[in-house]
């Protein structure tokens, strides 16, 4: 198989793994990597001597070898920049959330659709042996119909983001759109046979009573047809990083947890329970789970995807759908009452 020539534009935090993950593909070749900052052009040149280092992005979308750019910015920029990579003809692999408003995700579909081009979204969680086994057992009946799903992570405090973005509330729009946006999006994963989500109710609250904007705890339900319902709760006050989601239907239930020191540990603890209505066991996962996991397994899949020999997990539509919901809970915290969709 022909290797497919990724761009990846921006190297922060988690730009960084973007890049490694794509060196790293055996379907992948980084060919080139747009950044502004002295420093992490410095750097990337240091970990990837073979990928050319641009100041410009607009320079790298000028290139005909590309085939794909990967786009890991700060958030206010994931409309501007993914619709310039479109324009360019580029494929688009753009991390969550899609965009800031439902507007800009529908003009990022609109444009993808236009140019003929793929455009995946970072729900990387999709692509887990454990988040994704959960899924998989859902959906071959092993606890029937699917009633309930609590969605929970406890972590430590948000990394600030390269100059500060994540705690600027005009680059970020809101945390509700920076993490639990991916439980959102496991949620209508999970429910999916049932139909869309109907309504929402989520409360909120900040450490920082000069900032309440930065909400440090947040929880939602979020009401689904055949009066199912789903549970998100995170904390940005706890310690480490732990995930769990529970899933009940009406023959069974399931009990997936994740633990490690930060959310991008090479080295988590993990399992899944399933309870059968008598017994519950311990169910084998194929292979090791995490985002750095993930991730690999996502530039993966975007490679066959061009290539012709796979689907998107996320698509813009899926994208659309998260930002929506995420909108939609920051709605109904600064209301205090349920909205609907």
């Amino acid at each position: 198989m022909k290797k497919v020539r990724f761009g990846v534009i921006g190297f922060g935090a988690w730009g960084r793994h973007h890049a490694r993950a794509i060196a790293e593909c055996a379907q992948a070749e980084l060919s080139a990597i747009a950044v502004r900052s002295p420093a992490n052009q410095a750097e990337s040149h240091r970990l990837h001597p073979d990928a050319s280092v641009l100041a410009d992005y607009r320079e790298l979308l000028a290139r005909t070898d590309i085939e794909v750019v990967d786009v890991v910015l700060p958030t206010d920029l994931h409309f501007p920049v993914g619709a310039d990579v479109l324009r360019a003809g580029k494929h688009l692999l753009l991390e969550k959330p899609m965009a800031l408003s439902v507007s800009d995700c529908e003009e990022l579909i609109r444009l993808a659709r236009q140019q003929g081009r793929l455009l995946a979204i970072g729900h990387e969680f999709r692509l887990s042996s454990l988040w994704g086994k959960v899924k998989e057992m859902i959906d071959a009946g092993a606890i029937g119909q699917p009633q309930y799903t609590l969605i929970e992570l406890w972590r430590n405090p948000y990394r600030t983001g390269g100059e500060g973005w994540r705690y600027d509330i005009r680059r970020v729009g809101n945390w509700i759109l920076e993490e639990p946006i991916h439980f959102f999006d496991l949620a209508r994963w999970y429910f999916s046979g049932l139909g869309a989500p109907e309504s929402i109710f989520a409360r909120a609250n900040a450490r920082r009573p000069d900032h309440p904007e930065l909400q440090d705890n947040f929880s939602a339900i979020v009401n689904f047809p055949k009066d199912a319902y789903a549970v998100i709760s995170q904390t940005l006050s706890g310690f480490e990083h732990h995930q769990v989601a529970k899933v009940t239907g009406t023959r069974g239930a399931l009990w997936a947890s994740w633990s490690g020191a930060m959310d991008r540990t090479f080295h988590p603890t993990f399992s899944l329970k399933y309870f059968d209505g008598e017994k519950h066991t311990d169910v084998p996962l194929r292979k090791i789970t995490g985002e750095v996991y993930e991730l690999a397994d996502e530039i993966a899949m975007v490679a066959e995807a061009v290539s012709g020999n796979a689907k998107l997990a996320a698509t813009g539509e899926d994208g659309l759908w998260s930002v929506r919901m995420c909108l939609k809970a920051q709605e109904s915290v600064e209301r205090g009452c349920l909205v609907p969709f």
